[in-house]
């Protein structure tokens, strides 16, 4: 079997979700894992019949029968937001969601505290707000960071007194540091999460290993590499890991290291959403976005022509790939983007060490007055030359936001790692 690693090498929103959606429309998927970010995820998926769902913690396999979802302990799990996900996916017609989930019982519990703190604090940043999705990944992370041994975790809705005991004590922390916070009372989030417990499969870590040899599983990332905590431009950046990394320790941990193609995502042009560097934005790329606007947390949807220098440069942060899905090769031939394939001082980002936040400062500094350079002529053939820029083959081809509107180029190897051009 042949397990796939899906991961954004941009600042998310280049179609992660239809294409781990082709990928088990196209083969046997036993389950997809996700290994990072929580319930700000928005991967957007389009049947041929015109339903749509924006899949946040489930897998954006979900609409094809029998595939399960699996949320590692690398996932921040919100159980409230999860069932209001079941919902919707039930009024759209699939009824065993919840029946098809596993969660990690060692994942951490976003709650209603964590979501009200993110907010003010983004708030209080005025005109400096770093474009948070305002749903407490980030909160919940940091708390975790500050009390490990006290976080509420998703095993904790299998015991009511030690969840209750762990709600207040961060209820009466947060507000102690922020002031009262909007969100229910801690008996209402216990009866809530304890139904959560109650109508979900939560599972040890050996669960993974157990998924990996039933069947094929596509590993479905969150947000974008150029997003990432430790080598992403900061501070506009998320507080998980974007690239390879937690996918590949779970492997590792099951026994079947290097057992899984690595495929990155890219769009023809390059999105962000909200504030921080974008090189070759220009306002006038807009494409019509049925599904993803601009929204009062993480602020406009932007877009820029190509950026091939910060998309080598995430492809170096993430150990390199065995191919690419090049996506939005429909909005590619009406609206004619270039490609960008310097800045005025450099046609290379060099990644530093994991950590050095200051030097990743610095970075973001510098690419605020960048400039593009721009290749000649505007591409025809968007594939060949992704390919030639990035020195990466593109396996994928995706002209619509349905599985149908993927073309297949090249099959998808078996792992063996295509380094990214020096």
């Amino acid at each position: 079997m042949n397990h796939v690693i899906v991961v954004d090498l941009g600042y998310g929103d280049a179609g992660k979700g239809t294409v781990v959606d082709w990928l088990c429309a196209s083969r046997p998927v036993h389950a997809v894992v996700r290994f990072n970010g929580g319930a700000q995820a928005a991967h957007t998926v389009v049947l041929p019949d015109g339903r749509h769902h924006t899949f946040a913690q489930f897998g954006s396999g979900t609409f094809r029968p029998g595939v399960r979802t699996h949320l590692s302990r690398h996932m921040v799990v919100d159980p409230l937001a999860l069932a209001g996900e079941a919902d919707h996916l039930a009024v759209l017609g699939v009824t065993d969601a919840l029946p098809r989930l596993t969660v990690d019982r060692d994942a951490l519990v976003a709650t209603p505290w964590h979501r009200a703190a993110n907010r003010a604090r983004e708030l209080a940043r005025g005109g400096d707000r770093h474009g948070s999705c305002g749903m407490g990944v980030g909160e919940t992370t940091a708390y975790a960071l500050a009390y490990p041994d006290e976080a509420p975790r998703v095993g904790d809705c299998l015991s009511p007194a030690r969840l209750r005991s762990r709600l207040a004590a961060l209820r009466d922390r947060l507000a102690a540091e922020l002031g009262p916070l909007d969100a229910p009372s801690v008996d209402d989030c216990v009866t809530a999460f304890t139904a959560f417990g109650e109508r979900v499969s939560i599972v040890d870590d050996d669960h993974t290993g157990r998924l990996l040899r039933a069947g094929t599983v596509v590993f479905e990332g969150a947000q974008g590499v150029l997003l990432d905590e430790w080598h992403g431009f900061h501070p506009y950046t998320t507080w998980s890991t974007t690239t390879f990394a937690n996918a590949e320790a779970l492997l590792t941990e099951a026994g079947l290291p290097g057992t899984a193609t690595r495929l990155g995502v890219l769009r023809t042009v390059t999105p962000r959403h909200g504030p921080g560097p974008l090189v070759t934005e220009d306002p006038a790329l807009a494409p019509a976005e049925p599904h993803n606007h601009t929204n009062a947390w993480q602020g406009r949807f932007r877009f820029g022509h190509f950026d091939a220098v910060a998309h080598r440069y995430a492809l170096e942060v993430a150990g390199g790939v065995d191919g690419l899905a090049l996506t939005h090769l429909d909005v590619a031939r009406a609206l004619r983007p270039r490609i960008c394939a310097a800045y005025d001082w450099t046609d290379r980002l060099v990644p530093g060490p994991a950590g050095d936040l200051a030097r990743q400062e610095e970075l973001t500094r510098r690419l605020s007055t960048s400039r593009p350079v721009y290749a000649e002529p505007p591409p025809t053939d968007w594939p060949t030359a992704v390919e030639e820029h990035l020195g990466v083959p593109v396996l994928v081809t995706s002209d619509g936001p349905t599985a149908g509107d993927k073309t297949l180029r090249h099959p998808v190897p078996l792992p063996h790692r295509v380094e990214v051009a020096r």
